[in-house]
């Protein structure tokens, strides 16, 4: 929302200030119920692990960590987590330390994926959690708005580009211009409407750089400009080397439907299994359907037994994901996401001769794919530990307060009954360096600018409406 920055006259007055408070304005009336709900979302999700951990302790954590006895097997924990709840065995976590217990995630006849919990030393099941059911599930999804499909997708990718600018005008609203109070304290005599105010304008100009940090660094999950810039640093090698394919067979899978995994490979394939009987042993599965398919007891597959040992031979010990093939032409997938961007990998291995097709770690990255994956683990508050935590957590908490402080400083000003937009005169003009600065904005980021046009035509709509309405009461 909008608040008069500048109690300068001059400024106040000029068509420009006007112009630019006008847009900051209807930018914050279209996008302040998004922008909330991104920061409190967000908030939330920066702490998942230790919410999880809270609320799903029983699930989750082993009742006797200090037990130190020899771990089972990997198919010994999922064909415990099938007795107990059967199906399709999807994927084995394997426990990042000895508190944790192991999780394997198991397609059941209904096709939702239920995430069963089983102690590594026990084998014994502490319980299940329907992965769409989970609260930080949830959290995520109404975060970037996945709930609502593909429109929602559309829409938080929109809502990102109309926090920069916002950030843009609100620093030209905000700017000193000669004035000493106001701007980088509250002050001390403010009372009402002048010290909502101020807390909207010293909030914004301390946070506004994290802000903008992240409206930028939520970018590559958007549906559009993120999918397309992922596509455009793959086709000019500057994501995952496609020297990396050579010899390597492609499935038809997005690597995507993996799950969470660098955002560098989304728009990749997985690779395929390579046997020459696949096609055969497909053949005489699909009568039975693709719940059938099991990598246990298998005289021809290799067992998580043996990945598991491969993995940890190549440096993968713990903490990580291993999708298991899904028919006779998938691969086991290791998928490594601590949080830094040091330790993230990806380790594709055949099923059946167990042989490493794909081991791409953060460093096998193009430059640019480095720069963005930082920017997303910086994003979340995993790159840099507590500290990183802290602050993007003040990112979130601030647009909180510049959401509240907008709404209740237009609330006071605003007479009753009226949108009370801040006004525009007929010859007021955007400067010529403000439109360019525009143009590059919707050129960069496509949706925000085809929405700013949408904006700018109900302005234009708008103002034709008031002049008819004036020179119809005109004598």
């Amino acid at each position: 929302m909008s608040t008069e920055n500048v109690p300068n006259t001059l400024a106040t007055s000029s068509g420009l200030y006007r112009r630019i408070w006008r847009w900051h304005f209807f930018a914050g009336v279209l996008c302040v119920p998004f922008i909330f709900s991104l920061a409190v979302t967000g908030a939330m999700y920066l702490f998942h692990q230790q919410i999880d951990d809270l609320v799903y302790s029983s699930e989750m954590l082993r009742p006797s960590p200090a037990a130190q006895r020899q771990a089972l097997p990997p198919t010994a924990l999922i064909a415990q987590a099938l007795l107990a709840y059967p199906g399709q065995a999807k994927a084995y976590n394997v426990p990042q330390d000895s508190r944790r217990n192991a999780q394997v995630d198991v397609i059941r006849p209904d096709s939702a994926t239920l995430q069963v919990f089983v102690d590594p030393v026990s084998g014994r099941v502490a319980g299940a959690i329907g992965e769409s059911d989970r609260i930080m599930t949830i959290v995520k999804h109404v975060h970037s708005l996945a709930i609502a499909g593909d429109a929602g997708k559309v829409l938080i990718e929109i809502v990102a580009g109309w926090i920069i600018v916002l950030m843009a005008t609100g620093v030209y609203l905000w700017w000193p211009r000669g004035r000493g109070v106001g701007v980088l304290s509250i002050r001390p005599k403010a009372a009402g409407r002048l010290w909502w105010r101020d807390l909207h304008a010293v909030t914004g100009a301390f946070a506004g750089i994290i802000i903008l940090f992240l409206a930028l660094t939520g970018m590559p999950w958007s549906v559009f400009w993120g999918k397309n810039v992922n596509a455009w640093l793959s086709a000019h090698d500057l994501g995952v080397p496609k020297g990396m394919w050579s010899g390597v067979p492609k499935s038809t899978l997005p690597a995507a439907e993996l799950g969470e995994l660098p955002w560098a490979q989304h728009q990749e394939a997985v690779p395929a299994s390579d046997d020459p009987h696949a096609e055969h042993q497909a053949m005489a599965r699909r009568h039975h359907g693709p719940a059938s398919y099991s990598v246990l007891n298998s005289p021809v597959i290799a067992s998580p037994d043996m990945v598991v040992a491969k993995l940890a031979r190549i440096g993968m010990v713990g903490g990580y994901r291993l999708a298991l093939p899904r028919d006779a032409g998938g691969v086991y997938s290791a998928i490594r996401m601590p949080g830094q961007l040091a330790g993230q990998r990806v380790v594709h291995i055949d099923q059946y001769s167990g042989k490493v097709l794909m081991d791409i770690g953060a460093d096998r990255i193009g430059a640019i794919g480095r720069i963005t994956e930082w920017g997303v683990s910086v994003h979340q508050g995993g790159e840099y530990g507590t500290p990183n935590l802290i602050v993007m957590l003040a990112g979130c908490l601030a647009l909180i307060i510049l959401c509240f402080s907008g709404i209740i400083t237009w609330w006071k000003r605003r007479p009753a009954g009226r949108l009370a937009a801040p006004a525009r005169k007929g010859g007021d003009r955007l400067a010529k360096g403000v439109l360019a600065i525009a143009m590059v904005l919707g050129c960069c980021f496509p949706l925000l600018g085809a929405s700013m046009l949408a904006v700018l035509l109900f302005d234009s709509l708008l103002q034709m409406r008031r002049h008819s309405s004036a020179r119809v009461k005109s004598p």
